[in-house]
């Protein structure tokens, strides 16, 4: 699956969120008044040749829908993340965030808890 940029995940976020949106609609989320209207459709247009976004016309009017679930994208960008920064290391990565500080036993203890309940059952 094709990384996005930052404008892009940006428009993403709000098209997951919104389930179905016109341009306008994606503008008034962003809060920025002033960016203009060919801008923000010109980042949807990529996110369609991309095939993480469609449309349905309604004359020259089109909503937009994802039709990559956020959590595909998730999952992707997650694996090809742990890939660069902990070579393809889920250990690595959260021996770094306890090393970190960044999760507490409570949370490890959390954790195990969910992997026990992932065992097969005997």
């Amino acid at each position: 699956m094709q990384a996005l940029t930052k404008a892009e995940e940006q428009v993403m976020q709000i098209i997951w969120e919104q389930e179905r949106c016109l341009v306008r609609d994606i503008i008034e989320a962003l809060g920025d008044p002033d960016i203009p209207h060919s801008t923000v459709s010109s980042v949807v247009r990529i996110l369609e040749k991309k095939g993480f976004v469609g449309h349905k016309a309604y004359g020259k009017t089109h909503e937009y829908f994802a039709l990559i679930a956020k959590e595909d994208y998730t999952k992707s960008g997650l694996k090809q993340w742990i890939g660069n920064y902990f070579n393809g290391s889920p250990k690595q990565l959260v021996s770094f965030l306890v090393e970190e500080n960044q999760i507490n036993l409570k949370d490890l203890n959390q954790l195990m808890k969910q992997l026990e309940q992932l065992k097969p059952k005997k």
